[in-house]
């Protein structure tokens, strides 16, 4: 390669460089949001559905966050193929930390939360659980078929 063209090329790589480090510095930000995933999912409740409490509590799912920090879940949402959609309120799950979304009613706690719902959401022989951020953005999901039995971990 010539000097001349050495010279004209030399401008292009250093912005090319400084992009890629760019890039690569925003990407420890997004992984924090990143690190909260759909852990396990408990479709079909224990023993008869007879629709009370205890048995609309007995399906859940379970996210976790693997990321160092904690994240807001704030709007996020939990929704089922169906588009059963629960909206996280103001809450945070701390680094490491796991989350039971239960489907009836009960006290909410920092592991614990209830959708207040007085029927099943999450189908026994096929569904998909979808967790999306506030804007929208799909986080994870998670799908199962009557082949995995009563729960499956993602």
């Amino acid at each position: 390669m010539s000097a001349v063209r050495l010279r004209a090329a030399l401008p292009a790589l250093a912005g090319a460089a400084l992009l890629s480090a760019t890039l690569l510095s925003a990407a420890p930000a997004q992984a924090a949001s990143g690190g909260v995933q759909i852990y396990r999912v408990w479709f079909d409740s224990p023993g008869s559905d007879t629709r009370s409490n205890s048995s609309l509590n007995g399906e859940w799912v379970q996210i976790r966050n693997t990321a160092g920090s904690s994240v807001s879940l704030r709007g996020w949402v939990l929704k089922d193929a169906s588009n059963h959609r629960y909206t996280f309120p103001n809450v945070t799950i701390g680094a490491h930390k796991y989350m039971k979304i239960h489907t009836g009613s009960g006290r909410d706690t920092s592991s614990d939360k209830y959708q207040g719902r007085r029927a099943y959401v999450w189908n026994n022989d096929r569904d998909t659980a979808t967790l999306t951020r506030s804007s929208g953005s799909k986080v994870d999901s998670c799908s199962w078929t009557s082949r995995d039995g009563s729960a499956k971990y993602c």
